[in-house]
Protein backbone atom coordinates (compact mmCIF):
# COMPACT_ATOMS: atom_id res chain seq x y z
CA UNK A 1 0.00 0.00 0.00
CA UNK A 2 1.19 3.74 -0.81
CA UNK A 3 0.72 6.28 1.49
CA UNK A 4 -1.81 9.02 0.10
CA UNK A 5 -1.63 12.90 1.11
CA UNK A 6 -5.02 14.50 2.75
CA UNK A 7 -6.76 16.67 0.78
CA UNK A 8 -7.15 19.74 2.10
CA UNK A 9 -11.18 20.72 2.59
CA UNK A 10 -13.78 22.82 3.94
CA UNK A 11 -14.62 22.77 7.35
CA UNK A 12 -18.24 22.94 6.84
CA UNK A 13 -18.65 20.44 4.52
CA UNK A 14 -16.67 18.59 7.28
CA UNK A 15 -19.15 18.70 10.14
CA UNK A 16 -21.78 18.20 7.93
CA UNK A 17 -19.70 14.81 6.65
CA UNK A 18 -19.49 13.75 10.39
CA UNK A 19 -22.79 14.64 11.18
CA UNK A 20 -24.25 12.07 8.44
CA UNK A 21 -22.04 9.37 9.07
CA UNK A 22 -22.99 9.43 13.10
CA UNK A 23 -26.42 10.12 12.70
CA UNK A 24 -27.47 8.08 9.80
CA UNK A 25 -24.97 5.33 10.42
CA UNK A 26 -26.39 5.24 13.76
CA UNK A 27 -29.77 3.93 12.71
CA UNK A 28 -29.15 2.17 9.89
CA UNK A 29 -28.99 -1.06 12.17
CA UNK A 30 -32.23 -0.32 13.47
CA UNK A 31 -33.68 -0.18 9.76
CA UNK A 32 -31.54 -3.16 8.62
CA UNK A 33 -33.47 -5.22 11.35
CA UNK A 34 -36.65 -4.15 10.03
CA UNK A 35 -35.74 -4.62 6.50
CA UNK A 36 -34.67 -8.84 7.40
CA UNK A 37 -37.99 -9.25 8.41
CA UNK A 38 -39.60 -9.26 5.40
CA UNK A 39 -36.39 -9.25 2.72
CA UNK A 40 -34.17 -12.64 3.15
CA UNK A 41 -30.60 -11.86 4.21
CA UNK A 42 -28.39 -11.81 1.02
CA UNK A 43 -31.31 -10.70 -1.08
CA UNK A 44 -31.78 -7.34 0.99
CA UNK A 45 -28.03 -6.87 1.07
CA UNK A 46 -28.06 -7.29 -2.77
CA UNK A 47 -31.06 -4.69 -3.51
CA UNK A 48 -29.49 -1.88 -1.26
CA UNK A 49 -26.07 -1.78 -2.88
CA UNK A 50 -26.89 -2.80 -6.66
CA UNK A 51 -29.58 -0.05 -6.45
CA UNK A 52 -27.54 2.42 -4.21
CA UNK A 53 -24.61 1.82 -6.48
CA UNK A 54 -26.71 2.31 -10.36
CA UNK A 55 -27.95 5.24 -8.91
CA UNK A 56 -24.69 6.77 -8.15
CA UNK A 57 -22.99 5.43 -11.24
CA UNK A 58 -25.79 7.32 -13.45
CA UNK A 59 -24.97 10.53 -11.43
CA UNK A 60 -21.50 9.96 -12.15
CA UNK A 61 -21.75 9.56 -15.69
CA UNK A 62 -24.24 12.64 -15.35
CA UNK A 63 -21.22 14.81 -14.43
CA UNK A 64 -19.18 13.82 -17.04
CA UNK A 65 -16.68 11.28 -14.64
CA UNK A 66 -14.39 8.90 -16.25
CA UNK A 67 -16.32 5.47 -15.14
CA UNK A 68 -14.36 2.69 -17.37
CA UNK A 69 -11.01 2.91 -15.22
CA UNK A 70 -9.71 0.02 -14.91
CA UNK A 71 -7.16 0.06 -11.53
CA UNK A 72 -9.69 2.56 -9.92
CA UNK A 73 -12.44 0.13 -10.55
CA UNK A 74 -10.21 -2.83 -9.13
CA UNK A 75 -9.25 -0.60 -6.24
CA UNK A 76 -13.32 0.01 -5.59
CA UNK A 77 -13.88 -3.96 -6.04
CA UNK A 78 -11.36 -4.73 -3.09
CA UNK A 79 -12.30 -2.04 -0.66
CA UNK A 80 -16.52 -2.79 -1.26
CA UNK A 81 -16.14 -6.15 -1.36
CA UNK A 82 -14.44 -6.31 2.05
CA UNK A 83 -16.58 -3.31 3.71
CA UNK A 84 -19.93 -4.02 2.23
CA UNK A 85 -20.24 -7.41 1.01
CA UNK A 86 -17.83 -9.17 3.94
CA UNK A 87 -18.43 -6.86 6.53
CA UNK A 88 -21.86 -5.62 6.42
CA UNK A 89 -23.30 -8.33 4.92
CA UNK A 90 -22.19 -10.24 8.43
CA UNK A 91 -24.00 -7.38 10.20
CA UNK A 92 -27.62 -8.02 7.75
CA UNK A 93 -27.04 -11.90 8.26
CA UNK A 94 -26.33 -11.98 12.14
CA UNK A 95 -29.04 -9.32 12.58
CA UNK A 96 -31.81 -12.07 11.92
CA UNK A 97 -31.34 -13.32 15.60
CA UNK A 98 -29.47 -11.13 17.11
CA UNK A 99 -30.80 -7.43 18.34
CA UNK A 100 -29.80 -4.34 16.72
CA UNK A 101 -28.40 -2.74 19.35
CA UNK A 102 -26.65 -5.77 20.54
CA UNK A 103 -24.83 -5.52 17.37
CA UNK A 104 -24.52 -2.16 16.68
CA UNK A 105 -22.51 -2.53 20.73
CA UNK A 106 -19.99 -4.85 19.06
CA UNK A 107 -19.35 -3.46 15.58
CA UNK A 108 -17.99 0.16 17.92
CA UNK A 109 -14.63 -1.88 18.73
CA UNK A 110 -13.77 -1.10 15.28
CA UNK A 111 -11.70 1.87 15.97
CA UNK A 112 -9.45 -0.97 17.70
CA UNK A 113 -9.08 -2.75 14.55
CA UNK A 114 -7.81 0.70 12.57
CA UNK A 115 -4.95 0.90 15.01
CA UNK A 116 -3.85 -2.70 15.08
CA UNK A 117 -4.29 -3.18 11.29
CA UNK A 118 -2.41 0.48 10.52
CA UNK A 119 0.56 -1.29 9.81
CA UNK A 120 2.30 2.32 7.70
CA UNK A 121 0.98 4.22 11.26
CA UNK A 122 2.56 1.42 13.73
CA UNK A 123 5.48 2.83 14.62
CA UNK A 124 3.88 7.07 15.68
CA UNK A 125 0.55 4.70 17.26
CA UNK A 126 2.33 2.26 19.57
CA UNK A 127 4.50 5.01 21.17
CA UNK A 128 1.52 6.74 22.56
CA UNK A 129 1.33 4.98 25.96
CA UNK A 130 -2.64 6.18 25.80
CA UNK A 131 -3.18 4.39 22.54
CA UNK A 132 -2.01 1.20 23.88
CA UNK A 133 -3.91 1.59 26.90
CA UNK A 134 -6.35 2.41 24.69
CA UNK A 135 -6.42 -0.77 22.85
CA UNK A 136 -6.31 -2.92 26.38
CA UNK A 137 -9.24 -1.74 27.86
CA UNK A 138 -11.14 -1.60 24.39
CA UNK A 139 -10.56 -5.94 24.65
CA UNK A 140 -11.65 -6.05 27.51
CA UNK A 141 -15.01 -4.37 26.82
CA UNK A 142 -15.57 -6.72 24.20
CA UNK A 143 -14.48 -9.21 26.55
CA UNK A 144 -17.05 -8.29 28.84
CA UNK A 145 -20.18 -8.44 26.23
CA UNK A 146 -19.30 -11.53 24.89
CA UNK A 147 -19.23 -13.10 28.25
CA UNK A 148 -22.65 -12.85 28.58
CA UNK A 149 -23.65 -13.68 25.50
CA UNK A 150 -21.36 -16.63 26.12
CA UNK A 151 -23.78 -17.47 29.63
CA UNK A 152 -26.62 -16.91 27.90
CA UNK A 153 -25.55 -19.30 24.50
CA UNK A 154 -24.46 -22.29 26.80
CA UNK A 155 -28.14 -22.31 28.25
CA UNK A 156 -30.16 -22.01 24.91
CA UNK A 157 -30.38 -25.46 23.26
CA UNK A 158 -29.61 -23.13 19.90
CA UNK A 159 -26.66 -21.69 21.25
CA UNK A 160 -24.90 -22.84 17.86
CA UNK A 161 -26.51 -19.83 15.79
CA UNK A 162 -25.82 -17.97 18.69
CA UNK A 163 -21.76 -18.65 18.72
CA UNK A 164 -22.17 -18.02 14.85
CA UNK A 165 -23.18 -14.71 15.14
CA UNK A 166 -20.52 -13.50 18.07
CA UNK A 167 -17.96 -15.07 15.70
CA UNK A 168 -19.60 -12.87 12.92
CA UNK A 169 -19.28 -9.86 14.64
CA UNK A 170 -15.98 -10.19 15.85
CA UNK A 171 -14.98 -10.45 12.01
CA UNK A 172 -17.53 -7.70 10.82
CA UNK A 173 -14.93 -4.85 12.05
CA UNK A 174 -12.39 -6.51 11.46
CA UNK A 175 -12.99 -6.93 7.85
CA UNK A 176 -14.29 -3.53 7.66
CA UNK A 177 -11.42 -2.02 9.12
CA UNK A 178 -9.03 -3.70 6.31
CA UNK A 179 -11.62 -2.36 3.92
CA UNK A 180 -11.66 1.10 5.22
CA UNK A 181 -7.73 1.21 5.25
CA UNK A 182 -7.20 -0.11 1.78
CA UNK A 183 -9.72 2.52 0.55
CA UNK A 184 -7.71 4.90 2.38
CA UNK A 185 -4.30 4.15 1.14
CA UNK A 186 -5.27 3.03 -2.35
CA UNK A 187 -6.62 6.73 -3.61
CA UNK A 188 -8.52 6.32 -7.24
CA UNK A 189 -7.83 8.86 -9.70
CA UNK A 190 -11.63 9.88 -10.13
CA UNK A 191 -14.18 11.96 -7.39
CA UNK A 192 -15.07 9.40 -4.26
CA UNK A 193 -18.41 9.43 -5.58
CA UNK A 194 -17.52 7.20 -8.63
CA UNK A 195 -15.50 5.09 -6.15
CA UNK A 196 -18.42 4.74 -3.88
CA UNK A 197 -20.74 3.80 -7.03
CA UNK A 198 -18.05 1.07 -7.93
CA UNK A 199 -18.33 -0.64 -4.18
CA UNK A 200 -21.44 -0.59 -4.32
CA UNK A 201 -22.55 -2.10 -7.37
CA UNK A 202 -19.84 -4.56 -7.04
CA UNK A 203 -20.84 -5.15 -3.38
CA UNK A 204 -24.11 -5.78 -4.52
CA UNK A 205 -23.81 -8.05 -7.50
CA UNK A 206 -21.76 -10.10 -5.33
CA UNK A 207 -24.63 -10.83 -2.98
CA UNK A 208 -26.64 -12.40 -5.80
CA UNK A 209 -24.95 -15.39 -5.73
CA UNK A 210 -24.67 -15.34 -2.00
CA UNK A 211 -28.27 -15.64 -1.85
CA UNK A 212 -28.55 -18.29 -4.44
CA UNK A 213 -25.94 -20.73 -2.48
CA UNK A 214 -28.17 -20.46 0.55
CA UNK A 215 -31.22 -20.84 -1.52
CA UNK A 216 -32.99 -16.99 -0.57
CA UNK A 217 -34.55 -17.17 -4.14
CA UNK A 218 -36.40 -20.47 -3.72
CA UNK A 219 -40.05 -19.49 -2.73
CA UNK A 220 -39.43 -15.95 -2.43
CA UNK A 221 -42.10 -13.22 -3.29
CA UNK A 222 -42.12 -9.47 -3.15
CA UNK A 223 -45.51 -9.19 -2.78
CA UNK A 224 -45.17 -10.81 0.54
CA UNK A 225 -42.66 -8.13 1.75
CA UNK A 226 -44.35 -6.07 4.09
CA UNK A 227 -44.52 -2.49 3.80
CA UNK A 228 -42.61 -1.32 6.75
CA UNK A 229 -39.76 -3.74 5.26
CA UNK A 230 -39.92 -1.74 1.86
CA UNK A 231 -39.30 1.60 3.43
CA UNK A 232 -36.89 0.76 5.32
CA UNK A 233 -34.73 -0.50 1.98
CA UNK A 234 -35.44 2.76 0.63
CA UNK A 235 -33.78 4.33 3.78
CA UNK A 236 -31.23 2.48 3.37
CA UNK A 237 -30.32 3.02 -0.08
CA UNK A 238 -30.80 6.59 0.14
CA UNK A 239 -29.75 7.48 3.67
CA UNK A 240 -27.77 5.32 4.55
CA UNK A 241 -26.17 3.99 1.54
CA UNK A 242 -26.00 6.91 -0.90
CA UNK A 243 -25.63 10.00 1.90
CA UNK A 244 -23.45 8.66 4.44
CA UNK A 245 -21.57 5.79 2.63
CA UNK A 246 -20.27 8.48 0.62
CA UNK A 247 -19.88 11.06 3.19
CA UNK A 248 -17.98 7.97 4.45
CA UNK A 249 -15.44 7.54 1.91
CA UNK A 250 -14.70 11.31 1.15
CA UNK A 251 -13.92 12.24 4.82
CA UNK A 252 -11.32 8.94 4.51
CA UNK A 253 -9.72 10.71 1.79
CA UNK A 254 -9.87 14.60 4.02
CA UNK A 255 -9.27 13.15 7.77
CA UNK A 256 -7.14 10.94 9.03
CA UNK A 257 -9.14 6.97 9.76
CA UNK A 258 -8.64 7.31 13.24
CA UNK A 259 -10.62 10.67 13.59
CA UNK A 260 -13.19 9.20 10.65
CA UNK A 261 -13.54 6.06 12.86
CA UNK A 262 -15.06 7.96 15.81
CA UNK A 263 -18.65 7.47 14.40
CA UNK A 264 -18.26 4.44 16.59
CA UNK A 265 -19.08 6.77 19.61
CA UNK A 266 -22.35 7.86 18.49
CA UNK A 267 -23.00 5.04 16.15
CA UNK A 268 -24.15 2.54 18.80
CA UNK A 269 -25.73 5.48 21.04
CA UNK A 270 -28.50 5.88 18.22
CA UNK A 271 -28.77 2.06 17.68
CA UNK A 272 -29.05 1.18 20.94
CA UNK A 273 -32.04 4.19 21.79
CA UNK A 274 -33.57 3.41 18.61
CA UNK A 275 -33.98 -0.87 19.52
CA UNK A 276 -35.36 0.10 22.96
CA UNK A 277 -37.73 2.64 22.20
CA UNK A 278 -38.94 1.60 18.64
CA UNK A 279 -38.15 -2.44 18.46
CA UNK A 280 -38.78 -2.85 22.46
CA UNK A 281 -35.09 -4.76 22.30
CA UNK A 282 -33.90 -5.25 25.73
CA UNK A 283 -30.24 -4.42 27.28
CA UNK A 284 -28.81 -5.58 29.93
CA UNK A 285 -26.39 -3.38 32.75
CA UNK A 286 -23.61 -5.48 31.51
CA UNK A 287 -24.10 -4.85 27.59
CA UNK A 288 -24.26 -0.81 28.76
CA UNK A 289 -20.82 -0.96 31.31
CA UNK A 290 -19.49 -3.09 27.99
CA UNK A 291 -20.48 0.29 25.71
CA UNK A 292 -19.12 2.60 27.98
CA UNK A 293 -15.58 0.43 28.64
CA UNK A 294 -15.51 0.58 24.49
CA UNK A 295 -16.34 4.02 24.05
CA UNK A 296 -13.66 5.30 26.88
CA UNK A 297 -10.83 2.74 24.78
CA UNK A 298 -11.72 4.51 21.20
CA UNK A 299 -11.11 8.11 23.38
CA UNK A 300 -8.00 7.03 24.79
CA UNK A 301 -7.07 5.53 21.48
CA UNK A 302 -7.52 8.96 19.97
CA UNK A 303 -5.87 11.09 22.32
CA UNK A 304 -3.14 11.33 20.98
CA UNK A 305 -4.71 12.73 17.85
CA UNK A 306 -7.09 14.79 19.61
CA UNK A 307 -4.40 16.61 21.72
CA UNK A 308 -2.61 17.35 18.43
CA UNK A 309 -5.69 19.22 16.47
CA UNK A 310 -5.44 21.59 19.18
CA UNK A 311 -4.58 25.27 18.64
CA UNK A 312 -0.85 25.85 19.63
CA UNK A 313 -0.20 27.94 23.09
CA UNK A 314 0.53 31.71 21.86
CA UNK A 315 2.68 33.45 24.28
CA UNK A 316 2.12 37.24 24.82
CA UNK A 317 3.27 39.91 26.87
CA UNK A 318 0.10 41.61 28.59
CA UNK A 319 0.79 45.53 29.84
CA UNK A 320 1.12 46.00 33.16
CA UNK A 321 2.44 43.15 34.30
CA UNK A 322 5.80 43.21 35.49
CA UNK A 323 8.72 42.46 32.87
CA UNK A 324 9.80 38.90 31.86
CA UNK A 325 5.93 37.82 33.38
CA UNK A 326 4.40 36.57 30.55
CA UNK A 327 0.48 35.78 29.58
CA UNK A 328 -0.32 32.22 27.76
CA UNK A 329 -3.37 32.11 25.67
CA UNK A 330 -4.99 29.80 22.85
CA UNK A 331 -4.47 30.80 19.67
Amino acid sequence: MTAVNQQKAPALLVIIAFATVYIVWGSTYFFIGMAVHGFPAMLMGALRYTTAGVLMLGWCAYKGDKIWVKRDIINSAVSGMLMLFAATGMVIWVEQTLPSAMVAITVSASPIWFVVLDRPNWRVNFKSKSTIIGLIVGFAGVVLLFGEQVTKALADEHHTTTFLGMALLILGPIVWSAGSLYSKHNVNSGPARLNTAWQMVIAGLTFIPAGMLHHEFNGFSLTQVPASSWLAIAYLVIFGSIGAFSAYVWLLQVKPATQVSTHSYVNPVIAVLLGVLFAGEQISVLQVVGLVVILISVLLINLVKYRKAMPPKKVVPMPGLPTGELLVKAC
